[in-house]
C-alpha cells in the first residue's frame, strides 16, 4: 500500500508554484479593497496627520511590490504579520480560528454521508419509482436553496420558534461545541449532500447492474452485506471525487455560514478583518483557505488510490 502513496511528495512539490501564485493574488486583492485601514483603525479620532503618520507606520505608504517582497520574506520565515485590529500575531488568531471551521467541515462531512447514502440507496435499488422521484426531487430542491436562507430558516425554526438548539455561539466543552455546530454543521451538509446523492445514486445503479454483483446475489448474498460489501465500495470510488471538489467549495460556504451563526472560526474572522481593512488578517486566511484546499485535493487522491487498486496516481503525476 506504501508503495503506492509514492506521489505524495511530487504532488506536494508540485503545490509550491500554486502556493506562490496564491501570495501573490492574495496580497493584490487584499490591497485592493475600498478604504484606508489607518483610517479605519483610527475611527472617529482619525486626523489628517494621524492618518499619514500611521500610514507611514504601517508601510502602507510603501509601493505595492515593495510591500509584497517584505510580506513574501515574511511568509518564508513563518512570519503572517500582525494583525491591525487586534495587534496580535496573525498566525496566533488563525490558531484559534482553524480548529472551528475544521471542526464544522468535519461535523457538515459527516452529517451530509449520513444523509446521502441512505437517501442514494433508496434511489438506486427502485430507479424510476416513486422513492426515486422523490430523491430526485430533494436534491432538485437543495441545489437551488442558498446556503445563508437555509442557514436562517432554520434559526427561525429550531432556535428561535422551538429554542432546541441555540441561536449562536460556540460553546465551552466538546459536548457544546457538537450541540452548537449541529445547526451550522446541517445547514453545509443540506447544501453538499444533493451532489453527493446524485453522483452516488448513478454510481450505485452501475454497480447494481455489474456481473459481480449478481454473481454475488447467485451465492445467497442480499440486503444490507450485498450494500455494504459489494454495492456501497465500488459506488463510493467515484464518489470520493465528488465529494473532494465540494469540500473545497463547502470551505467558502461555511465563512459565510460561521456569520449567520456567530461561530469563532475563519468566516467571522475574515469579514471582521475586510470591513476594518486588516490586509495582513485578510490575507493569512485567504492564504490558509488556499492551502487547504490543496491539501483536499492530495487527501482526495489519496483515498481514491486506497480505495481503488487499480488507480496508480504517480503516474498520473509523472505524466
Amino acid at each position: 500500500m506504501l508503495h503506492r502513496l509514492r506521489f505524495i511528495p511530487a504532488r506536494l512539490i508540485q503545490s509550491i508554484p500554486v502556493a506562490f501564485g496564491v501570495t501573490l493574488i492574495v496580497f493584490f486583492m487584499a490591497h485592493l479593497l475600498p478604504g484606508n485601514a489607518a483610517l479605519a483603525l483610527l475611527g472617529q479620532r482619525a486626523t489628517a496627520e494621524s492618518v499619514a503618520a500611521l500610514t507611514t507606520q504601517l508601510g502602507l505608504d510603501r509601493p505595492l511590490p515593495e510591500q509584497y517582497l517584505i510580506f513574501l520574506a515574511q511568509l518564508f520565515q513563518g512570519n503572517l504579520g500582525t494583525s491591525l485590529t487586534y495587534q496580535v500575531p496573525v498566525s496566533d488568531l488563525l490558531v484559534q480560528a482553524v480548529p472551528v471551521t475544521l471542526a464544522l467541515l468535519l461535523y457538515a462531512l459527516i452529517l451530509s454521508l449520513f444523509i446521502s447514502i441512505p437517501l442514494a440507496a433508496l434511489a438506486a435499488f427502485r430507479p424510476g419509482g416513486s422513492r426515486d422521484l422523490g430523491v430526485r426531487g430533494f436534491t432538485l430542491v437543495g441545489q437551488g436553496m442558498p446556503q445563508f436562507w437555509v442557514g436562517i430558516m432554520l434559526l427561525l425554526i429550531f432556535a428561535v420558534r422551538f429554542r432546541l438548539f441555540p441561536v449562536g455561539g460556540y460553546g465551552t466543552t466538546q459536548l457544546d461545541h457538537l450541540y452548537f455546530l449541529f445547526l451550522p454543521a446541517l445547514t453545509l451538509a443540506i447544501s453538499m449532500s444533493p451532489t453527493i446523492i446524485r453522483s452516488l445514486r448513478s454510481s450505485m445503479i452501475n454497480v447494481l447492474e455489474s456481473e459481480y454483483v449478481g454473481t454475488a446475489k447467485s451465492k445467497g448474498s442480499y440486503g444490507i452485506s450485498l450494500f455494504r460489501g459489494h454495492v456501497l465500495r465500488n459506488a463510493a470510488i467515484p464518489t470520493v471525487s465528488v465529494i473532494g471538489v465540494n469540500l473545497g467549495f463547502l470551505v467558502g460556504g461555511s465563512l459565510v455560514i460561521e456569520r449567520v451563526f456567530a461561530l469563532p472560526g475563519l468566516g467571522s474572522l475574515m469579514i471582521n478583518s475586510i470591513f476594518s481593512r486588516d490586509f495582513p488578517t485578510v490575507q493569512g486566511v485567504t492564504l490558509f483557505v488556499a492551502l487547504f484546499v490543496v491539501v483536499i485535493g492530495i487527501l482526495t487522491d489519496v483515498v481514491y488510490t486506497m480505495l481503488d487498486p487499480r488507480v496508480d496516481m504517480s503516474k498520473a503525476v509523472r505524466a
